[in-house]
């Protein structure tokens, strides 16, 4: 049996998510798997869990865990996602709840408890079915210990000797910081506990474990990569990074074009170019989007003339990080231009009821949609005119690809992967716009700028929705990196 790159992740698209990592871990081991990596995910069995589409089935019940009492065990799940394996550790007191981590009260109180469960029920899985991973890829502070646990027990266990292991931060932000009586009991030894290893100022830190233990730790953009090496965007954790920077690499996310591509998406009423792979945009590609803009604006109630006028989007949290509270402010401003705006997301309820007061406020012409549901997000990103994401920080970002692709110039801050993604108006070879920091006024001024570009110059910001269509960041392009990054660690699967 070929030995094989195993994901450990707590969501996988299209069976699980709650944002970016959910699509993420639903695109990246499957382009890996197609590239001719042998490939396989573990990740929870939540009581949520999408499965209709899928041949899942009981494999192993009473799989041995240990924690937090010695006889515990769980049951594993297996389904075949396009010939790649997928396994679901089942623990219903854990996993069967509506929401993943939090609901509006805040965190689940046992989180820590659960995700301890969920690395070592992983290891204990992988011992189960005897042949080791050449590579354990953790992904975010849910999986982080899953790096400590191969580092420790390698040394013990010849099972796991050549076994080698990535950790890849795709939100420093959130990093399972929990109290220090936790470490007590979760399978790493007295050792561990260090400055150098889990212990972050007297609390027990799950992503610090990976950072600290993983053969390799990797980010999902180059800027990000950079930006969190200082105390601006380290979250605290700049100081163990910097000691890591040689086994740090930014690599950037990929965009499933399989499923966010205008050319063939199921959730649009009127499908456009380009088509896959071909190089050209579809002459009636314009008319197309315009046909998707005037459907979206009849579904939301909003004003028909806004068809003629400029469709502002923003599809995210609605928390600090992604910048709503910078939209919220500048909404008046944006009202005097006649322009519309939708807004879908969830988070903060502060900013859920001031999204839902405005739109109250300026019916017809904003309109708010508090959760999401995944086919009104594609219909949005191909409805809108301009796409608005003004991130405090932005580890990669995905949004902005879909945008891209979908021909809607996105309005940016230029942080992170935004920078990475969007090349910044007045360039000849512009594909959106980017302004400096999180400022309401910058934000504003930046967006005010796209507008009057919409206004006066259709033939170039038709040019520069063709360049949006025509970029290129797809998954098989990120899967080289990462295939050159587990050839470093002594594996080569060509």
């Amino acid at each position: 049996m070929r030995r094989e790159v195993v994901f450990v992740t707590s969501e996988m698209y299209p069976f699980s998510k709650s944002g970016g990592l959910g699509d993420v871990l639903g695109a990246q081991p499957l382009a890996l798997h197609r590239m001719g990596v042998p490939t396989s995910v573990i990740t929870p069995f939540y009581g949520r869990l999408r499965t209709a589409d899928y041949g899942i089935h009981l494999t192993i019940s009473d799989c041995h865990v240990g924690y937090p009492w010695d006889p515990i065990t769980c049951d594993i799940y297996e389904a075949d996602y396009h010939g790649m394996k997928v396994y679901f550790v089942h623990r219903g007191e854990y996993f069967d709840r509506r929401y993943y981590y939090n609901d509006h009260k805040g965190d689940y109180f046992d989180n820590c408890e659960r995700f301890i469960f969920f690395c070592r029920a992983a290891m204990a899985l992988l011992r189960r079915l005897g042949t080791p991973p050449a590579v354990l890829h953790a992904n975010d502070w849910q999986s982080g210990l899953v790096p400590a646990y191969l580092h420790f027990w390698r040394q013990t266990d010849p099972f796991w000797a050549d076994t080698r292991s990535v950790m890849t931060i795709h939100n420093l932000a959130f990093q399972g910081r929990f109290a220090s009586r936790l470490f007590t009991g979760c399978g790493l030894p007295p050792q561990a506990w260090t400055m150098s290893g889990v212990e972050f100022w007297g609390d027990f830190n799950l992503l610090k474990a990976g950072i600290a233990y993983a053969d390799m730790v990797t980010t999902v953009s180059p800027s990000y990569a950079r930006e969190i090496l200082g105390p601006a965007y380290g979250c605290g954790l700049e100081g163990i990074l910097q000691a890591r920077q040689h086994a740090l690499h930014g690599i950037l996310n990929g965009a499933d074009y399989g499923i966010w591509n205008p050319a063939q998406d199921k959730f649009l009423p009127c499908r456009y170019g380009p088509p896959d792979g071909s190089g050209a945009v579809d002459p009636q590609g314009f008319a197309g989007k315009q046909r998707c803009k005037t459907a979206l604006l009849d579904e939301l109630g909003l004003a028909p003339e806004l068809a003629r006028r400029p469709v502002l989007g923003f599809i995210g949290r609605l928390r600090g990080q992604k910048g709503i509270d910078l939209l919220l402010d500048i909404v008046p401003r944006l009202m005097e231009r006649n322009v519309g705006v939708i807004i879908l997301g969830e988070g903060n309820l502060a900013h859920e009821a001031r999204a839902l007061d405005l739109m109250e406020t300026y019916r017809g012409r904003l309109c708010a949609i508090v959760g999401y549901t995944e086919d009104l997000a594609h219909r949005i990103q191909a409805g809108s005119d301009i796409f608005l994401m003004p991130s405090r920080y932005e580890p990669c970002g995905l949004t902005q690809m879909y945008a891209l692709r979908y021909g809607t110039p996105p309005v940016a801050t230029a942080v992170g992967g935004l920078r990475d993604t969007i090349v910044p108006w007045p360039s000849p070879e512009a594909t959106g716009f980017t302004f400096g920091r999180s400022d309401p006024q910058l934000f504003l001024e930046a967006i005010l700028d796209a507008v009057h570009y919409w206004e006066h110059d259709t033939e170039g910001w038709r040019a520069m929705m063709t360049r949006a269509m025509h970029q290129d960041f797809s998954w098989e392009r990120a899967g080289r990196s990462y295939v050159n990054l587990y050839r470093q660690l002594g594996f080569d699967f060509s």
